[in-house]
């Protein structure tokens, strides 16, 4: 799955999200009550978040792998669909192109936290996007197969985007409690 590997990557980039990648994220969810996950893929994400305080009110995916999750493009979703949610949470493909217009695309709806590779915000390309990003929460490395032998190559965070110029965002390193 990294950039430092040859194994094939998984069609459309579905790696279902396991309980400690979406773990971390919790303590920065507690004023929220609702999310929307528009790329779902086999709702692990939604299940993790939802063993919080929290209720999806929203979910779908280009090609859902359960029955509750709707089929829809993430990129048609439409504000009046996600109105009644405090937060988008998502699990997004790492491509480039992909990932760089959902920043754009959900972040102008609603405050959206990212799971994606660490390494992405020391890029150049990151630079027209970090102004807009408020928070920056580390994960580590991931065992996105499971049974398998190790974890990945990459790092990963989760980070929180929102449509309003906020400067430099706040870095929360591994094991940070609120």
């Amino acid at each position: 799955m990294g950039k430092r590997s040859d194994f094939p990557r998984m069609e459309r980039d579905f790696y279902p999200t396991p309980f400690e990648v979406a773990e971390p994220l919790f303590q920065f969810l507690k004023d929220d009550q609702s999310f929307v996950e528009p790329m779902a893929g086999n709702g692990a994400l939604i299940d993790h978040i939802e063993t919080t305080h929290m209720t999806c009110v929203h979910k779908s995916d280009i090609e859902p792998q359960r029955e509750d999750i709707k089929k829809q493009d993430a990129f048609s979703l439409e504000e009046r669909q996600i109105l009644e949610a405090d937060v988008i949470i998502t699990n997004p493909p790492w491509s480039r192109p992909i990932l760089h217009k959902a920043i754009e695309y959900f972040s102008r709806m609603k405050p959206t936290w990212f799971l994606f590779d660490s390494d992405w915000a020391c890029t150049k390309q990151s630079a027209h996007f970090m102004r807009y990003c408020r928070k920056i929460v580390a994960v580590g490395r991931v065992k996105w197969i499971p049974g398998s032998k190790h974890t990945s190559k990459d790092s990963c965070c989760w980070y929180l985007f929102t449509g309003q110029d906020v400067g430099a965002p706040r870095f929360y390193g591994r094991g940070y409690k609120c």
